[in-house]
């Protein structure tokens, strides 16, 4: 059986290592802060939101949440940015996604000063990531290398297999395996004979939104799943994109849902907030 990729554990590893950062930054007369902007009433992000107050809250830092109404114009909005990007108590900014339909997402992310943009999606920092020279780097996908780094699984040389080419997760940790030196093959829904190609890996990433749709026909004995799915069953149960009961027996190491990748993308955040703060204080 395979061993379980514990997220809860490694996030509180890691939140504790930023805790003790921040502790030291406060000392010496700055506290980290975080601005998160919700536009609208969407429940899951209204969750997410409360969430990632919290943790600010658990590593010592500052955050602010700026809640705006469905009706909140493109240029409101902007406008609401540009008032963070000049403020020196904040120094990091995340604007919930999804947006309202009348606002155009790229024209909102571009708003953010890059040196803010801890969420890692503003075109500077994806170029960044892509020469290898970003401060920070996409929430989910710098978690995952995180679980693997500190589950003891070496990247280099080894057959990494991406199902999703989403611009927040499939693309990015494409672009950190292949960094990390690993083969990289990205999958995605026009990918022929796609059991051919994730039986060949070592690592296999899928982040499709799809529950339980990797089964154990489609893996090798002794591969490394990260499970990114979030799916909600009839039932109400979350599972994951895999089918953990007939992938498990034949991995190596596995990520359960819950508990897998979801712990380590706030983690990540706090992480990024924590080095834009360090930065800007210099």
């Amino acid at each position: 059986m395979a061993n379980i990729i514990d997220g809860k554990k490694i996030s509180a590893d890691i939140r504790g290592e930023i805790a003790a950062e921040v502790a030291e930054m406060k000392n010496n007369g700055t506290t980290p802060g975080l601005a998160v902007i919700i536009v609208g009433e969407n429940p899951a992000s209204k969750v997410y939101v409360r969430n990632k107050g919290k943790g600010c809250a658990e590593v010592g830092m500052y955050s602010e949440i700026i809640e705006m109404a469905e009706e909140t114009s493109e240029k409101t909005l902007i406008a609401k940015i540009n008032e963070l990007n000049e403020r020196s108590d904040i120094h990091g900014i995340l604007v919930q996604l999804p947006l309202p339909k009348h606002i155009n997402e790229r024209a909102v992310i571009e708003a953010i000063d890059p040196k803010k943009d801890v969420d890692a999606f503003a075109p500077v920092n994806i170029g960044e990531m892509m020469l290898g020279t970003a401060d920070f780097l996409p929430c989910t996908p710098a978690g995952i290398m995180e679980l693997l780094k500190r589950s003891g699984v070496s990247v280099e040389g080894k057959d990494c297999v991406v199902i999703g080419r989403s611009n927040i997760v499939g693309k990015p940790i494409a672009q950190l395996l292949l960094a990390a030196n690993g083969t990289v093959t990205i999958c995605h829904s026009r990918t022929r004979d796609l059991a051919e190609v994730t039986r060949r890996a070592d690592i296999l990433v899928v982040a499709i939104g799809k529950a339980d749709f990797v089964t154990g026909d489609m893996v090798k004995d002794g591969v490394v799943v990260i499970d990114v799915g979030m799916n909600r069953k009839a039932d109400g149960k979350l599972t994951g994109d895999v089918d953990y009961a007939s992938v498990a027996p034949k991995a190596s190491y596995i990520t359960p849902v819950p508990g897998g990748v979801g712990p380590m993308t706030i983690t990540m955040l706090l992480r990024n907030t924590l080095t834009a703060a360090k930065k800007q204080s210099k």
